[in-house]
């Protein structure tokens, strides 16, 4: 689907409607004042109805009210310190608003309206034949091709031509031509929509109108229709003729007449794929998945739905070669409800994504009085043709253009100037394609501002939206200023997590010893003894750190070590059982990847000695702890006023 792009003072004015001063009226009064900040009713009815369907046991409305003052309370903090306005924060949000928008932004209407054609054409196949001729390399060249092609649509519904003539004369489409156009049966989802769109609109026995699928321009003639048999799951053995001379397609069929005699005899038909089929599914004991019809060749396609589950076909051949076919399993069309999500995929991704968001812009550019200004287009036009060409000289002198009105929107005029970031730069002194160019980016520009307005409009008049938008935007501030003042800081004030682990050492306490050291794997034997000789030289640096004694063997030896810090109790560690506990030296060589290694400054300790001992632990405990003396500190720092009349409302 398009995406709706949005410049940055665009986003600055979305960011600052997340919260608009609204009246305490149409049944949405303000139920607390955060810091001198209104918190209207709904906002608060959404995110508890919505933690409530999050929790197995859902919490009183006065149990969830502290948790939500809390939250605004550290949204607060981080409007106080300006996070809502780095470049971080209006990137994130600016992404968070253009996806929260998506939905309001199309017809929903003409959606489900693609969505119902959509899967009422799964439930038919059409027979079709074409005839293709490739587009052409100018709209004037397309434009000859379309009246030519009108031309022979003409002459087979007179039948001054016939259809094998004009196949044959014409169309580029080799995989059919030799059928006399047939492509066969044709499943829907599977071709550009407007081919697909020509051949199920047109009736059997009929030519459809000139359509242009996007790859060549086609007259469609509909052969017949049949309710869609579903989808088939299917084997295959393949010999390859293609390309090949005449002596070894010969042997080609005698080898499929073979495999097919074995296969009579109780062959394992997966087995022989593997060994003999020339196809790549052959690692698959010939397996080709799940298809629906029109996703083989024609021939192929006959025979594999001609068949029952379970059965195999007799040889036959395809342009490709020879082929025995097994049927493995069958299924029906899917239902509607198994269909949707794949349908509304399917949509997003071809040219009808653009129909409910264009008839929704419609709407749209009607509802906010949009228009383009064409005498102010016009004039740009004259700035270009008097330069000559579309240059950057031409683009200076339009950005400059504060006084030529493009578009208008709800009353407000804007300048040539504001549509040059949507127009193409090209050298031409094609007058005729810049003023294209001019129309086209007035009316992208003008798009923009109809999307900001209306994002403006539901801001204050939908408060689903609103909300959903405000849920978004405080996230990303709750996140950053809890990573700023309670997660990173934890990771990284290393004074405070070791007074905050001297202080509290009696909760940090294990039930068994643990081995407490290094282990220094070695790629062989030889690598191990230096690696000793090594840490033999550091054993009487006390104060050597582990950074450096890990960067020093590395430096020496590279790839050949490899160091890990360990700490584990018997029975946790298969190394450090055999090397601290007395146990067997381990041997599995897919747990294990180097059998050479030793213990370096390994010992048995009785509890923890400091924070890189239980550091996960007391990371967990730290952040718990900034976060408790972080929320007192809130409470003091904002006033925070509850309506309680408001709030007994709430149900």
């Amino acid at each position: 689907m398009k995406k709706i792009a949005i410049g940055a003072a665009t986003l600055s004015a979305i960011a600052a409607l997340a919260y608009p001063a609204l009246a305490a009226d149409n049944g949405d009064p303000v139920l607390m004042t955060v810091n001198g900040k209104k918190i209207l009713k709904s906002e608060f009815e959404y995110l508890y109805n919505k933690n409530n369907t999050q929790q197995q046991q859902p919490q009183s409305i006065y149990q969830y009210l502290q948790m939500f003052i809390d939250y605004k309370l550290k949204v607060a903090d981080a409007e106080a310190e300006k996070l809502d306005t780095t470049a971080q924060f209006i990137t994130e949000f600016k992404t968070s608003c253009d996806e929260l928008a998506q939905p309001y932004l199309i017809d929903s209407t003409a959606m489900n309206q693609l969505i119902d054609e959509a899967y009422n054409r799964m439930k038919e196949n059409v027979n079709v034949s074409h005839i293709m001729v490739y587009p052409g390399m100018s709209p004037a060249e397309n434009d000859s091709i379309v009246t030519a092609m009108n031309g022979f649509r003409d002459d087979l519904m007179s039948g001054k031509q016939t259809w094998d003539d004009l196949v044959r004369k014409y169309s580029v489409d080799q995989g059919s031509r030799d059928r006399h156009g047939n492509m066969g049966w044709i499943v829907s989802g599977t071709l550009p929509y407007p081919f697909e769109k020509a051949a199920y609109d047109t009736d059997v026995h009929h030519f459809s109108p000139v359509v242009n699928s996007g790859f060549g321009y086609h007259i469609i003639y509909v052969n017949g229709r049949r309710p869609a048999p579903g989808e088939v799951k299917a084997s295959h053995i393949l010999k390859l003729t293609i390309n090949k001379p005449i002596a070894e397609a010969t042997r080609a069929q005698a080898q499929i007449d073979s495999l097919y005699a074995l296969l009579l005899n109780g062959a394992d038909f997966a087995e022989l794929a593997k060994k003999n089929s020339d196809d790549g599914s052959a690692a698959r004991g010939g397996d080709l998945g799940w298809f629906g019809p029109g996703r083989m060749v024609a021939e192929f396609d006959s025979v594999a739905f001609s068949l029952k589950d379970g059965e195999i076909s007799k040889p036959f051949t395809t342009r490709f070669g020879y082929h025995i076919v097994k049927r493995d399993a069958s299924r029906p069309v899917p239902s509607f409800e198994e269909a949707r999500d794949g349908i509304i995929s399917a949509i997003q991704g071809d040219e009808r994504a653009s129909i409910p968001y264009r008839k929704r812009m419609d709407q749209l550019c009607s509802q906010h009085n949009a228009r383009l200004l064409y005498p102010g287009l016009d004039k740009a036009g004259e700035i270009v043709t008097a330069n000559g060409k579309y240059d950057s000289t031409a683009v200076a002198l339009l950005n400059k253009c504060d006084d030529v009105a493009a578009f208008e929107v709800g009353g407000q005029t804007y300048p040539v100037s504001l549509i040059m970031p949507q127009m193409t730069t090209i050298v031409t002194a094609d007058m005729a394609l810049v003023r294209s160019l001019l129309t086209q980016a007035a009316s992208q520009a003008m798009e923009l501002k109809v999307i900001e307005a209306e994002r403006k409009k539901m801001i204050e008049d939908n408060p689903e939206y609103r909300n959903l938008v405000n849920e978004y935007r405080d996230g990303i501030l709750l996140f950053d200023v809890s990573n700023r003042k309670v997660w990173d800081k934890a990771t990284k004030d290393k004074d405070g997590l070791d007074k905050f682990f001297q202080k509290n050492r009696k909760n940090y306490r294990w039930e068994s010893p643990k081995f407490k050291g290094y282990i220094v794997f070695a790629k062989n034997d030889s690598i191990l003894k230096i690696a000793r000789e090594y840490c033999d030289s550091v054993d009487n640096a006390p104060a050597f750190s582990a950074d450096e004694f890990i960067s020093g063997i590395k430096s020496r030896l590279g790839r050949d070590v490899r160091v890990e810090r360990v700490i584990a109790a018997q029975g946790e560690n298969p190394i450090t059982d055999f090397l601290a506990f007395g146990g067997q030296k381990p041997n599995d060589p897919k747990k294990i990847r180097w059998n050479d290694y030793f213990a370096f400054r390994g010992r048995i300790i009785e509890q923890p000695e400091e924070v890189a001992d239980v550091r996960g632990a007391v990371v967990t405990d730290y952040q718990n702890h900034l976060e408790k003396e972080w929320l007192a500190k809130l409470h003091k720092k904002y006033k925070v006023k509850v309506d309680k009349k408001v709030l007994e409302t709430i149900k």
